[in-house]
């Protein structure tokens, strides 16, 4: 599908335009993300599969978080670092450029969905208590995470085609890490300003339309909370939603930075830095944002360390 419109058949990554020794620099600290990034997010897909006392809705979706946050970080990370290490420039044929870039833009547009959805769910909990077993039962759990899943998978379809549905005949050098779609729009000779022009409708509207319900769960949930008459009612209710709350934050202030807008050939330098949040910084907070704080959480993983060392034991 890509070849038959582009004379080019691979691309050359340069990566960081940096000295040798800042490379040696950005590879120990991007590796050190990258590793406790995959790590705490696997811990926490493990821990929440296996004990008992997280097998509810908020436990669910955090577990399809990790999921998500680890395969999105997988999809550029170790290709970087392999930059960094060899210390040049990267080949990567035009076929594996579109995988990754479908991959990445996929797994991103399904987070959206799902944290539009852990908003909801929040919502559920703080606001109708009484009814949330009923609203939010295993069955709606299950269908609104497919749902998310597919909707990731399926709408990136045509921003992927677009993107390589023209004709890279400036050059085969793109000045990232990964393939960016702004920078691989800079490389056609066509006219690309209708399509960057639906591209950004379309960051809109995924973004956007995602963050809708989650100011909506969260405007219920504040005016729930500030009439509990307790400080410690308020303040339990408060700790439930925060961590959520600060990932939303993260999430969509990187991408509404680095999506929404109308021109898709930024500045290198802009693009890198703003992937380099949603690639490496996100994925390496979450574990710690929805743990640190989360008592259930940690007696839970106390729990299954305990389990572990009686099986090696044994």
């Amino acid at each position: 599908m890509l070849g038959n419109y582009s004379s080019v058949t691979e691309f050359l990554l340069l990566g960081f335009p940096v000295s040798q020794e800042l490379r040696h620099f950005l590879l120990a600290i991007f590796f050190f993300f990258y590793s406790v990034a995959v790590l705490g997010n696997t811990v926490i897909i493990i821990t929440v599969c296996v004990n008992k006392r997280l097998q509810s809705p908020m436990y669910f979706f955090l577990g399809q978080l990790s999921i998500l946050e680890t395969l999105t970080t997988s999809t550029a990370v170790p290709f970087m670092l392999q930059g960094l290490l060899l210390s040049r420039t990267q080949m990567i044929s035009l076929t594996a450029c579109g995988a990754q870039l479908y991959l990445y833009l996929s797994l991103g547009t399904s987070e959206f969905a799902l944290l539009g959805v852990m908003a909801v769910d929040r919502y559920v909990a703080i606001c109708n208590p009484l009814r949330y077993d009923i609203i939010m039962n295993s069955c709606t759990c299950m269908w609104m995470v497919i749902v998310s899943w597919v909707f990731g998978f399926l709408s990136e379809i045509w921003p992927v085609y677009a993107t390589f549905h023209v004709t890279f005949c400036k050059s085969n050098l793109i000045d990232h890490f990964y393939c960016d779609r702004g920078q691989l729009l800079k490389l056609s000779c066509d006219d690309t300003r209708f399509s960057e022009f639906i591209l950004f409708l379309m960051a809109v509207f995924i973004i956007i339309g995602s963050l809708i319900p989650t100011i909506v769960s969260y405007a219920y949930i504040i005016s729930t909370i500030l009439r509990i008459p307790s400080a410690s009612g308020r303040s339990k209710a408060f700790s439930t939603c925060a961590s959520h709350f600060t990932f939303v934050v993260i999430v969509y202030g990187s991408c509404l930075f680095l999506y929404v807008k109308p021109k898709q050939t930024q500045a290198a330098e802009y693009n890198r830095v703003a992937s380099l949040l949603v690639l490496v910084v996100t994925p390496f907070l979450n574990p710690f944002i929805f743990t640190l704080r989360n008592d259930k959480f940690i007696q839970a993983f106390q729990d299954v360390i305990k389990r572990c060392y009686q099986l090696l034991k044994d």
